[in-house]
């Protein structure tokens, strides 16, 4: 009886030892999925995050940078943070929920053609170091694109002019569309539907092809963001899989990693969740844009391209972003090789002054020496950190020093996209930065 008696006494002490010392969570085995946690698990003062955000937000909104936004931060795995604020118009009908569905717009290009291009990278079915033409076989016939390699274009280093607006050639002088290209109903050669009673011409993607072929490049080899690569990665993924671009992403990546909102056209899905808003467009659409990609480049092309055209919540992108801090691995599946992931998300170009990773975009080169009002994004970020921007106020960011995502999800460019307050008011990487400072107290509390 007393042995009996003294085991059940060195079990107490054990577990009371064990809960002592449970400050918080251990670091989840590489590959596993998503947790949900808190950020009383880090010794985090919610009350203090909670309230510096709040602040942060309610100034936003109040100086029209957005309706509404929502903020995803996870650490090791575990999603600390989840908050939605505000609505999805300034009218303050619909509060922002956290399964809304948001247009990514740019972040497109990481979690579209890029995780495709790493794959393929590692089959060996692409070769960065060989130039595109060897893919692409219309820049063979084009003296200044033949030579240009798929790094440099995937580092913004290639001298491609960043952005063409399409649009401009589907619409005569009074902003009415040319019947050649445009249709208000659809039929046998009008079937991409571009918005509601919108049919594109099947073939106009051609078109966009050839101007984008025949593009000048700029001798100065040197940073200049393009976007126009991203338009035809999409047709290159579909030669060289066999399969459509979007049903190989959702094939390959999104249906597997158990990303069930992510993917393109979310107004031909039926999601019980509310899909944001973005812009009340006056030259196109004529109306408010909701469940059809805002970027009329990827909107041409039917609403699926590389450049722009995903829709998706926080918690997918927080999966997907997840894989990569994993070095390429989710629940126990690879995806990607961890070297291909870490080639991918270094700096290319550094002695050019340019910051870029292939195809995601970095911290500032000098980051940490810069105040938060010039830095990129937020100063503390890791080196090795990496994510990419939208044009519709969406952000995400992942830190693999750090085990650390941050996610920001608005639509600043309700009603127009010539409200630019997120970037006066330097909203995004405020926010980062104290989820940052806040694991530096908890760092040195510790100590």
């Amino acid at each position: 009886m007393r042995n009996y008696l003294f085991i059940l006494f060195g079990l107490f002490c054990l577990i009371g030892f064990a809960q002592k010392n449970e400050t918080k969570p251990l670091l989840l085995p590489v590959g596993s999925s998503l947790q949900v946690g808190s950020l009383a698990d880090y010794e985090l003062d919610s009350i203090a995050i909670y309230s510096k955000v709040d602040s942060i937000i309610t100034n936003g909104i109040k100086n029209n940078a957005f309706p509404g936004a929502q903020i995803l931060i996870a650490k090791e795995g575990n999603i600390i943070f989840h908050n939605a604020y505000g609505f999805h118009t300034y009218d303050s009908i619909q509060p922002v929920a956290l399964n809304d569905i948001y247009d990514l717009a740019s972040v497109t290009k990481i979690l579209g053609p890029l995780p495709a291009i790493m794959k393929l990278v590692d089959e060996g079915k692409l070769n960065l170091d060989l130039p595109l033409s060897t893919y692409w076989k219309p820049w063979r016939r084009q003296k200044d694109k033949a030579s240009i390699t798929l790094r440099e274009i995937l580092a913004h280093q290639a001298g491609l002019e960043p952005y063409i607006v399409f649009l401009s050639r589907t619409l005569k002088n009074n902003d009415r569309f040319k019947k050649r290209f445009i249709r208000s109903t659809s039929n046998k050669r009008f079937t991409n539907e571009a918005y509601d009673g919108i049919y594109v011409k099947n073939r106009f993607h051609r078109k966009m092809y050839r101007i984008i072929n025949r593009s000048e490049v700029s001798e100065e080899k040197k940073y200049k963001y393009s976007g126009l690569s991203f338009l035809i990665f999409p047709e290159l993924i579909t030669q060289l899989t066999g399969m459509p671009y979007a049903e190989y992403m959702q094939e390959n990546f999104y249906k597997p990693l158990g990303m069930k909102t992510f993917g393109f056209l979310p107004s031909t899905k039926n999601f019980s969740s509310k899909i944001v808003p973005t812009e009340v467009d006056t030259i196109y659409r004529h109306t408010l844009t909701q469940g059809w990609v805002h970027d009329e480049n990827a909107s041409l092309l039917g609403g699926i391209s590389g450049n722009a055209g995903l829709f998706g919540t926080a918690q997918d992108l927080a999966i997907i972003m997840q894989m990569y801090v994993q070095g390429g691995i989710f629940n126990g599946n690879r995806y990607i090789s961890e070297n291909t992931i870490k080639e991918f998300t270094r700096v290319q170009y550094p002695e050019n002054d340019n910051r870029r990773g292939l195809g995601f975009d970095k911290p500032y080169l000098d980051n940490a020496q810069f105040t938060l009002a010039n830095a990129y994004p937020a100063p503390e970020v890791g080196a090795s950190s990496f994510g990419h921007s939208g044009f519709t106020g969406t952000f995400v960011w992942a830190d693999p020093e750090q085990q650390l995502i941050y996610i920001f999800l608005s639509n600043r460019v309700y009603p127009t996209r010539k409200n630019r307050n997120i970037y006066d008011l330097n909203i995004r990487p405020a926010i980062q930065q104290i989820f940052y400072s806040a694991f530096d107290r908890s760092k040195q509390h510790n100590h």
